[in-house]
C-alpha cells in the first residue's frame, strides 16, 4: 500500500447541496428555502443582536467603561540603569541626546526619568519630569537635576 492508493471510507464524503440550480438537480424553484416569508427573501431574516424589538444589550450597556482625561499627559520612562550604560561620566542627558541614542523616537516626546537600577557616572539631566527616588540616586552620584525649559 502506499500514499497513492488511501482512498477515504465509502460514504464518509457527501457533495454539497447546489442549490438553484434547477428542478432537475433537487433544490431548484425555491431552493430549499421555503415558499413566502422573511427567510425566504435574499438578505432576509433577523440581525445579529436582534432580541425581538427589546432594546439590543449592546445598546443598553455604556460605550466604553471609565473615564478618559483628555489633558493627561504620557511621559517616556526611562530608568537610571539605562541611563548609567549609555551615557559617558559627565554627560548631559536632555530628549535631543536621548534621541541621538535610541531611547525614544522623537524629541518633543516627554521623558520622566526613574530609579529603577544603579548609577555611578556624574550625569546632568535636563529632562521633563524626574522621580524622587532618581533625584536621589542622581545626586548621590555627583550629578544634577536641572528643569527642562
Amino acid at each position: 500500500m502506499q500514499l497513492n492508493d488511501l482512498r477515504p471510507a465509502e460514504g464518509s464524503r457527501k457533495n454539497r447541496k447546489r442549490v438553484g440550480r434547477g428542478n432537475s438537480a433537487g433544490q431548484g424553484t425555491t431552493a430549499g428555502r421555503g415558499t413566502k416569508g422573511q427567510l425566504s427573501r435574499a438578505g432576509g431574516g433577523k440581525g445579529s443582536g436582534f432580541e425581538g424589538g427589546q432594546q439590543p444589550l449592546a445598546m443598553r450597556l455604556p460605550k466604553l467603561p471609565g473615564f478618559t482625561n483628555h489633558n493627561r499627559v504620557e511621559y517616556a520612562p526611562v530608568n537610571v540603569a539605562r541611563l548609567d550604560t549609555l551615557f559617558a561620566d559627565g554627560d548631559t542627558v536632555d530628549s535631543d541626546s536621548l534621541v541621538a541614542k535610541g531611547v525614544i523616537k522623537h524629541a518633543y516626546v516627554p521623558v520622566k526619568v526613574l530609579g529603577d537600577g544603579e548609577l555611578t557616572k556624574k550625569l546632568t539631566i535636563k529632562v521633563d519630569k524626574v522621580s524622587a527616588s532618581a533625584k536621589a540616586k542622581i545626586e548621590a552620584a555627583g550629578g544634577k537635576v536641572e528643569q527642562a525649559c
